[in-house]
């Protein structure tokens, strides 16, 4: 297999780490990685990253994401999911509920993969230690509900990465994600997805980067990592350095030049 990302729609039940794996063993691929980790109750797209595409794993993980999820009202988990101990309340929101857009300040769920101190915090959780996480900004530009229906609601939610879908639902009030899908990845969308097909790795980041198109005596220097006397589009902070054969770095612009700060070649 070759460099590139493969667009899979990941079960529930399964880990992100064994969506990876199986891809490593079926294709004998040594680098593979995936661009944002999905619950394993959780279902819908994952980006999986083969070859020199794992070097580009920021970039994928900083794209905004689209889900669904269905929501149970008037219960609260203890992970925010299924995987919980769920209590019944009877308190639930009104209807429609008020539903939080913006910029905001979130506080994920101690039951998350954020690291504390070199551990996942839901490790921590897990093993009985109190869990604090600090609140950090995030962007929901889209949260509506699209039906509700007895002790259930399903939302779509579009927002930027590192969002808590959870958590958006437990502020809801007493409610937790029943069902959650992520339905797409920036320019990616779930509807594509094709575990069969590898999305060539200038493909990728010529949907997700502006492109500049080099001549051979810049596209070699850019190639061993050298400035070329190139110019991106105003206010791009990041580049993509293409010839002929494909993608030749990440470059971003540096005192009038534009400097490889990711290559492809070597």
């Amino acid at each position: 297999m070759s460099d590139g990302v493969l667009l899979i729609d990941k079960p529930a039940g399964k880990t992100s780490h064994d969506i990876v794996a199986a891809v490593r063993r079926e294709h004998r691929a040594r680098r593979v990685g995936h661009a944002g980790t999905l619950d394993p109750f959780a279902t819908g797209l994952l980006l999986v990253l083969v070859g020199r595409a794992t070097r580009i794993q920021r970039y994928l993980m900083a794209l905004p994401k689209r889900y669904e999820t269905v929501a149970r009202l008037g219960y609260v988990s203890s992970t925010g999911d299924t995987e919980g101990e769920t209590t019944q309340t009877g308190n639930v929101p009104p209807d429609p509920p008020p539903l939080a857009t913006g910029e905001l300040l979130q506080r994920p769920h101690p039951y998350s993969a954020v690291k504390v101190g070199g551990r996942r915090a839901y490790e921590l959780a897990r093993a009985g230690e109190e869990v604090q996480l600090d609140a950090r900004p995030v962007t929901v530009h889209r949260f509506e509900q699209l039906w509700r229906e007895d002790e259930r609601a399903a939302f779509a939610i579009e927002c930027s990465a590192g969002t808590y879908v959870r958590t958006l639902v437990a502020d809801l009030g007493d409610a937790y994600c029943e069902a959650l899908r992520r339905t797409a990845i920036g320019p990616f969308e779930l509807a594509a997805a094709d575990p069969s097909r590898l999305v060539a790795l200038a493909d990728v980041l010529a949907r997700i980067l502006p492109a500049v198109r080099l001549q051979p005596d810049d596209a070699r220097r850019a190639g061993h990592g050298c400035a070329v006397a190139a110019q991106g589009p105003e206010g791009a902070a990041d580049v993509l350095l293409l010839d002929d054969e494909g993608a030749i770095a990440i470059a971003q612009p540096r005192d009038g030049a534009l400097k490889p700060v990711v290559g492809f070649r070597a």
